[in-house]
């Protein structure tokens, strides 16, 4: 297994052509420092899965700034998978294979993107009990030897901080 922090995001795919940068959700000119970011990677063709997100100066995601729409100039992609690479279709991999590729492609870690962090093994109360300690949403651990499916899957599991704000958030 591989576990992931949850943190209060909002979904989001970047794709990078050597025609079109652009994101999944609100807009790419509505968070520049994303498509910045994007330009900034040497690989002329990707697609990555993730997360757009406002962090604060503690480092913790702030979900009211992200939502209020007054910080879009501040958010970051927060990457964690990478599903197509160089015209190459990535999702057939095991997770840690696509992790591998996705370390590599942003290595030179350009600012206003960054990986998810996660941990290898088994989920633990003693990781949960940390995350719910640092205000943050949850816990994602999926298999490490399954390739994408997109939506639900039986091979991994998503564990929420009930006191978490997203919890009470509608959207």
């Amino acid at each position: 297994m591989l576990s992931g922090l949850r943190i209060n995001t909002v979904r989001a795919t970047v794709l990078k052509f050597p025609q079109a940068r652009q994101c999944r959700g609100p807009g790419p000119a509505d968070y520049p420092w994303i498509v910045e970011a994007a330009r900034k990677v040497r690989q002329k063709q990707f697609v990555l899965d993730g997360e757009a997100v406002v962090l604060g100066v503690d480092g913790i995601s702030d979900f009211n700034a992200l939502h209020s729409r007054k910080h879009d100039h501040e958010v970051q992609f927060c990457a964690f998978d990478i599903l197509a690479e160089g015209g190459d279709d990535l999702r057939m991999l095991p997770l840690s294979m696509r992790k591998a590729n996705l370390e590599r492609l942003l290595a030179r870690r350009p600012e206003g993107v960054f990986i998810n962090p996660f941990e290898r093994g088994e989920l633990g109360p003693d990781l949960f009990r940390a995350t719910c300690k640092l205000g943050l949403e949850g816990l994602v651990s999926k298999r490490r030897d399954r390739p994408y499916q997109a939506g639900r899957s039986k091979y991994w599991v998503k564990v929420k901080n009930r006191r978490d704000p997203a919890m009470e958030q509608e959207l």
